[in-house]
């Protein structure tokens, strides 16, 4: 993969309707995943095939197209994203622009399988901060939940991450009966080896086969709970990702909540999302959408790329509307939150 270098701002910065400049790509680079997480997946997927995906090097082209309108952070997704063949080589291209300068962050979002062959190699090509997708550090729950999981492999793969010089977020899905007895302790887990805690709520994204109303656990019932034990300080970080971060003072660490649900994180929105086969979603919560792959294969000059981009982020909606309610069957958003990206 080879393409000249550019100048950060090559062109005007991509500024939505309610004058939020667009800083943050997520891009995932595979709908397949080697884990069948029950509130992410059904047991029986089906994936996209190989011929609809973008190769490797149209990735690069396009996240190079927003590192030119003005992104300055780049997360890989997926699905799984070290599943995808060769995605090293993205890596390793991509790591120019972290160079020049143009790109500030580099990194991903991992179920941490992988992550003891990986994490040194992407290191090496300046990632330098990853989330690990790690809902219970109970063996029998972790394969239940992801129906397919080891968590030695991933406890494995953490410890390979951080010991290759990456800071590691763990992020954890908040589940009603599930893991909501283990929280407290896998935030001193994660605190007691220097790692950040995000808690999400479940999100109605996809058909799964458990209903999301017997998932649902409002992250403002978790937040009363660790008060009750923990002085929880409100703190100013910030990952350029939704979550809001409190500082425990009792273990130094930080806790994030991810609160689609109960508290929407619209307002300061600056977030785009790029599928594998180049349709760019504006908002996770909102289904439209537009088809980047059209034009960046109709020429090799990117002027109908970029005219396609100022035209999406012409569309990006105020914020998203997610409901979770049992007279409602079907979920908010159809396509699961492994097409989108996380």
């Amino acid at each position: 993969m080879r393409f000249d270098p550019i100048a950060p701002l090559a062109r005007p910065m991509l500024t939505d309707p309610f004058g939020r400049d667009i800083s943050y790509l997520r891009i995932s680079v595979t709908d397949r995943c080697d884990f069948r997480c029950v509130y992410c997946m059904s047991e029986d997927m089906t994936f996209l095939p190989k011929r609809d995906l973008l190769t490797l090097e149209e990735i690069d082209r396009l996240a190079t197209a927003f590192i030119a309108r003005g992104t300055r952070k780049l997360r890989l997704t997926g699905g799984e994203p070290l599943v995808r063949r060769d995605v090293m080589s993205l890596f390793r291209s991509l790591s120019r622009h972290l160079a020049t300068g143009a790109l500030e962050e580099l990194t991903l979002t991992t179920n941490g399988s992988l992550l003891d062959r990986y994490a040194q190699e992407m290191a090496d090509y300046g990632v330098r901060r990853i989330n690990v997708s790690l809902d219970t550090l109970d063996p029998d729950k972790f394969r239940q939940i992801t129906r397919w999981g080891d968590l030695d492999k991933v406890l494995g793969g953490i410890e390979a991450a951080r010991k290759a010089g990456m800071r590691v977020k763990i992020n954890a899905v908040a589940l009603k009966g599930v893991n909501e007895d283990e929280i407290e302790s896998l935030m001193t887990w994660a605190h007691g080896l220097g790692m950040d805690l995000t808690l999400i709520e479940v999100m109605p994204l996809g058909e799964i086969e458990p209903g999301r109303i017997d998932q649902f656990l409002p992250l403002s019932v978790v937040r009363a709970r660790l008060m009750d034990k923990y002085n929880l300080v409100e703190d100013p970080y910030r990952t350029g990702g939704p979550a809001r971060y409190v500082r425990v003072q009792e273990t130094g660490g930080l806790i994030g909540f991810i609160t689609p649900m109960t508290h929407n994180f619209c307002e300061s929105c600056n977030r785009v999302r790029l599928t594998c086969t180049g349709t760019l979603y504006m908002c996770l919560g909102q289904e439209d959408a537009a088809d980047l792959r059209a034009p960046l294969r109709a020429s090799a000059d990117d002027a109908l790329l970029h005219k396609a981009m100022e035209e999406a982020i012409a569309r990006k909606p105020k914020g998203h509307d997610f409901v979770i309610d049992r007279r409602r069957a079907k979920p908010a958003v159809g396509r699961h939150m492994s097409v989108t990206g996380g």
